[in-house]
């Protein structure tokens, strides 16, 4: 919206300027540095330095929305990135996906000059945005913009220890692997009618079609399923990996969201424990995920918007920075 900066940032010799594919590193260690500073001080454990699967994201992200990631760069003999954002278009919603600044960067302005540099100019582009419920300063500037914190997204973690909780699919909803599905046929048929069931389900359910973002999912080597029902319509997908991430999660009737959270769980053996984010609109699967087994970790991100976009009683987001 603006190419000026503030005083504090103009005086600290900080530029914006879009990100580069090798500047991605450097915002993965800034998210890290930026979370471990807050969340020590509410005694929780620090990130680890791990940073493969983010950065993964900034890159999808990058290649996929390069005009909307903006790093500040401080200039000098050796420049440094001291502060990012990223957001993404699909469709007509418009999602911030990342702001970050380092710790000795923040109170000067500079998260407000890199939201403004990428909030949309089109007053009919939706704005949405998930943000930590322990972050009151970050909160209030992303509802400055309309973006209002509307919604809690729950972290839930664990095994399913007893999965008869999730109960079983409905007689005649059927799940078939993607895999299965595209492979199909030999013209490339089934890839595409995949993709157009995919694209209608997150078009109702989502608010977007968002097939970039699937495209990401299976570089990810996360597995999808489409559910058709009894008639042969598809009734909704879902994914999981052996990585333990489950999601996006998309159905047509919300009763559908326990039975096809057990099937991806059972469908798939992770190495370590599943984790997913449920929104709290979807209180039907947080009840039945805690009965399986599964624990809800602390603080929960919130979601905010300007105007309603997606149905999270029947939709799963994949996490709080890609909806």
């Amino acid at each position: 919206m603006t190419e000026g900066v503030t005083k504090a940032v103009a005086a600290g010799g900080v530029t914006l300027r879009q990100a580069r594919p090798d500047d991605v590193t450097a915002c993965a260690a800034i998210w890290r540095i930026s979370i471990n500073d807050y969340t020590s001080r509410l005694g929780q454990p620090e990130i680890p330095m791990e940073l493969g699967p983010i950065t993964r994201l900034y890159t999808h992200l990058q290649a996929s929305d390069g005009e909307r990631f903006i790093v500040a760069e401080r200039s000098g003999d050796d420049p440094e990135i001291v502060a990012f954002t990223a957001a993404t278009v699909r469709d007509h919603l418009w999602y911030l996906s990342m702001l970050f600044v380092l710790p000795e960067f923040q109170g000067s302005g500079l998260g407000r000059d890199l939201l403004e540099r990428i909030l949309p100019a089109d007053a009919a582009m939706i704005r949405g945005v998930a943000t930590d419920s322990a972050q009151p300063i970050s909160n209030a500037l992303y509802a400055r913009y309309g973006m209002v914190p509307r919604m809690p997204l729950l972290s839930l973690t664990g095994l399913p220890q007893r999965p008869e909780a999730f109960g079983d699919l409905p007689s005649g909803v059927i799940p078939l692997s993607f895999e299965e599905i595209a492979g199909g046929s030999p013209d490339g048929q089934g890839h595409r009618l995949l993709t157009e069931a995919v694209d209608e389900l997150d078009m109702e359910l989502a608010g977007a079609s968002h097939p970039v973002d699937h495209r990401f999912l299976r570089t990810e080597s996360r597995r999808g399923w489409l559910y058709r029902g009894p008639d042969g319509a598809p009734v909704g997908y879902g994914y999981a990996g052996e990585a333990g991430r489950i999601g996006p999660v998309a159905v047509r009737d919300a009763a559908l969201l326990g039975p096809v959270l057990g099937h991806l769980t059972s469908a798939v053996q992770p190495r370590g424990a599943f984790a997913m984010w449920v929104p709290g609109f979807a209180g039907e699967a947080v009840v039945t995920a805690l009965a399986a087994g599964f624990r809800l970790d602390p603080f929960p991100v919130l979601l905010c918007w300007d105007r309603p976009f997606a149905d999270f009683s029947r939709y799963l987001p994949i996490s709080p920075g890609l909806v």
